[in-house]
């Protein structure tokens, strides 16, 4: 499976993982997810190290997702996440219009803090194109946000019901393009981008 590299240096690598791809398993054991490709390509080039995830994009999330090649470096790169030191920014598009041009989302998830910053990119016949900067990284946390503010992502089967919006899309609607991180090894800024996926592209244009 061809998995574009945005970034690879001696000690990171980031790629743009497509939509439908597990970045690890779930308690189901399942053998294919983007990191077993990953380490088996690596493999079979004759790699001498192993890729380490330093974060999780959903199954049905596209977009940028950076692996370490080392456990030390992994630690580092979890460190960032953990400390709020990484830039991130996703493209979604939210059912309905959202009444504000920008806001912030400050609502717990499973009784931990989340912070949710957005701004309407452009606005559709019934539905939003949204930028969207997590303040917080917890799990499936810009899909509840959206559900909390009622504006679930096109798309969403899990926190809304798809039987009660006209629109339909067959994933969520929802990619992770941009990142900006300090290198843990150089301390030089890495900003990477990954361009709206060919299946957001052509939703767009037919809606």
């Amino acid at each position: 499976m061809n998995i574009p590299i945005v970034f690879e240096d001696d000690w990171l690598l980031v790629v743009n993982k497509p939509a439908g791809l597990l970045t690890v398993p779930t308690p189901k054991n399942e053998s294919r997810t983007l990191t077993s490709i990953l380490n088996q390509d690596a493999q079979s080039k004759g790699a001498k190290y192993q890729l380490y995830p330093c974060h999780r994009l959903d199954r049905q999330t596209s977009g940028l997702l950076i692996y370490a090649k080392s456990r030390g470096v992994e630690t580092k790169m979890a460190e960032a996440f953990r400390n709020k030191l990484i830039n991130k920014r996703y493209i979604a598009f939210a059912h309905g219009k959202l009444g504000k041009p920008q806001g912030v989302i400050n609502s717990a998830i499973e009784g931990k803090s989340a912070l949710t910053k957005y701004k309407v990119l452009q606005e559709k016949s019934n539905y939003s194109v949204v930028e969207i900067s997590p303040a917080t990284g917890r799990t499936n946390q810009i899909r509840i946000h959206f559900k909390h503010i009622q504006h679930p992502l096109v798309g969403e089967d899990k926190f809304a019901f798809r039987k009660d919006f006209a629109l339909r899309a067959k994933r969520v609607c929802l990619h992770a393009e941009y990142l900006e991180f300090k290198h843990p090894q150089t301390a030089k800024t890495v900003a990477v981008q990954s361009p709206l996926p060919e299946d957001m592209q052509k939703f767009l244009q037919e809606h």
